[in-house]
């Protein structure tokens, strides 16, 4: 199998959450392979200071300010890329949250917004992305950023709803597979499912509940980059290979 980049270059990928951490080293991946990429997140200074870094590189990327909990959002967001960048050719969907309490005294609207962002802001994007690749006639690919949690609920502390909404993403990730087959579409559909990350969502985040952070801190870790390496490995493959599922675990982890 021949791995390469060449029939992305020059064309449009999205990605959420590109502030920090995964989504952040997924963007700047992109942009080394040369690829015009939109970095979508609420946080879009960052992306923006990101871009100034990145100029010179053999692609670009662009930012846009978005709440992906809001659909009205994501719309604005994809008439942005039309308009201005063209079809949209990847998607990267990495936007995603937590929120660490127990699940018997968990809030409702906490549960709400993880889901909002987690499965229907990804479900969203993804529908707005296959429209445009099937109006445009695009052999696209669409990349949902996983978990191992959404395969193995593990015991750590405070998981709450987080391990749900990523079962859910590995659900959606077949559906739509299946889905893309059954309309004879040559779109790719491919869930990466890391293991823990360093990043303001896991390790570095201030807010965790002590024996949340003792857990993590005491298990293997990866890095963003690493991430990006194995999106980039999938996006890589040729036309007629689909990596359905890449998990990605660091060396000694025990799960």
């Amino acid at each position: 199998m021949v791995l390469s980049m060449d029939r992305w270059v020059g064309k449009v990928a999205i990605v959420t959450g590109a502030s920090s951490g995964i989504g952040a080293a997924i963007a700047d991946a992109l942009v080394e392979q040369g690829l015009i990429v939109l970095g979508v997140a609420r946080r879009s200074e960052r992306v923006e200071e990101r871009a100034k870094q990145l100029s010179g590189k053999k692609g670009k990327l662009h930012a846009i300010k978005a709440d992906l909990t809001k659909e009205e959002d994501i719309l604005k967001v994809f008439k942005w890329t039309k308009d201005n960048l063209g079809p949209v050719h990847i998607l990267i969907n990495n936007a995603g949250k937590g929120t660490y309490t127990l699940l018997t005294d968990g809030k409702t609207e906490d549960w709400k917004s993880v889901f909002d962002l987690n499965v229907l802001g990804l479900c969203i994007a993804t529908r707005e992305a296959i429209k445009v690749m099937k109006e445009n006639k695009i052999n696209g690919h669409i990349i949902h950023v996983n978990s191992i949690l959404g395969h193995q609920v593990l015991a750590i502390p405070n998981s709450n709803v987080y391990p749900a909404s990523k079962f859910a993403v590995t659900a959606l990730t077949e559906t739509l597979r299946q889905e893309l087959n059954h309309q004879g579409l040559k779109i790719k559909v491919t869930s990466v499912s890391p293991g823990l990350v360093i990043s303001e969502m896991s390790t570095l985040n201030p807010n965790l509940p002590q024996d949340r952070k003792s857990a993590l801190e005491n298990m293997p870790s990866l890095k963003g980059e690493d991430i990006a390496d194995g999106v980039v490995y999938a996006l890589s493959t040729p036309e007629h290979v689909q990596i359905h599922e890449l998990t990605i675990k660091p060396v000694g982890e025990d799960v």
